[in-house]
């Protein structure tokens, strides 16, 4: 038998390319529209159907994995309303002509049905939907069941400064996410009534804080997985996972490259012909350095160890790179001292009054 293809962009209103906030917005407008409860009698039984259709689409492109799975249906839908094809392509995927989970990814369903009066069938998927992510449903006395939903992964991002991963300081992040509304439990209505509380998506905003010790190898870019810490599940289900993405700050003394740390330190024109001490800064306070006689701007003096810690131990090191530079205020008597040296580098003209 053919499955008819459903379009669930265009169930949506939405084009191909819609975010992920597009999808949620889209999907809370259309549910206010056709959810049954706020119809007139003789035009509820077609809404069910819309509004059926309306939450499986919605099921299917708010989970990047079930939408990327539809997504390399390819070009094949629009050749056509039967989806023979594809049925023979997962034909084709099955060992030996069965059933595998597997290729069906079945672990990770995410959908739920709703129930509109008693209605047998009512809440159920289209068998287009089946073809897909039948393995999300498993044969039972009653008919066929769902699997737990899984709540969804959370991103967030984390800033920290260099001082807090060099000291693995403890920080607190405060962030909202969507989680299951209290008051329907996820599945948009109270009995069967469409729940105020949520608009009939099945989410609300929650604020969460937590609590983390910044790693020692964090750096830009990088993602930090706290399992459990994600959106909320269904009453059984697995709570989803959160994912920190670290930014790091920037500072105004230090660059980081890698594990290693760049600065510049200001060295004043004796210093770099005679050599001396000069202070620098590093990130666990100043230490004292000794610039070599005949020393030019921008030369790159390497401090082993005094960089950022690494995952597996040990520490980066740091460079710094000499600015040579003037006081901001010259006396007189080093003016003079200055023509002086001008006098004997041979240059006797153009210097002062």
């Amino acid at each position: 038998m053919a499955v008819k293809f459903q379009d669930y962009y265009k169930i949506l209103g939405l084009e191909r390319n819609a975010t992920e906030k597009d999808i949620r917005n889209a999907y809370r407008k259309l549910a206010r529209k056709h959810h049954p409860d706020l119809q007139s009698p003789d035009k509820k039984e077609e809404a069910e159907k819309e509004f059926k259709m309306i939450n499986e689409a919605y099921e299917v492109l708010k989970d990047k994995e079930k939408r990327s799975r539809y997504d390399r249906l390819g070009a094949n839908w629009e050749h056509g309303d039967e989806f023979n094809a594809y049925q023979r392509y997962q034909q084709q995927q099955r060992p030996g002509n069965g059933w595998s989970q597997a290729a069906y990814g079945s672990g990770d369903f995410d959908g739920f049905s709703f129930s509109f009066g008693g209605q047998e069938g009512a809440g159920s998927f289209s068998d287009f939907f089946e073809s897909i992510f039948g393995g999300a449903f498993t044969g039972g006395g009653g008919g066929a069941t769902r699997r737990q939903r899984r709540g969804v992964d959370v991103e967030a991002e984390l800033e920290v400064t260099l001082e807090e991963i060099y000291q693995e300081r403890e920080k607190q992040l405060q962030f909202s996410m969507q989680d299951l509304c209290d008051k329907c439990g996820g599945t948009g209505q109270l009995g069967s009534s469409f729940c105020q509380a949520c608009g009939g998506s099945g989410q609300t905003s929650a604020a969460k804080t937590i609590k983390l010790k910044v790693p020692r190898d964090a750096r830009h870019g990088k993602k930090i997985r706290l399992k459990g810490q994600g959106g909320d599940a269904e009453a059984g289900g697995e709570r989803g996972d959160l994912y920190l993405k670290i930014k790091i700050l920037p500072h105004p003394l230090f660059t980081l490259k890698g594990d290693d740390l760049e600065a510049k330190v200001t060295v004043y024109p004796w210093q770099a012909v005679l050599g001396g001490k000069i202070t620098a800064p590093t990130l666990e306070g100043s230490v004292r350095v000794t610039i070599q006689p005949q020393t030019h701007n921008g030369h790159r003096m390497r401090l082993r160890g005094k960089g950022m810690p690494r995952k597996g131990g040990g520490y980066g090191d740091l460079y710094l790179q000499v600015n040579l530079d003037i006081p901001a205020k010259t006396e007189p008597e080093a003016e003079e001292l200055y023509r002086k040296l001008a006098e004997i580098s041979g240059e006797k003209e153009g210097y002062g009054a």
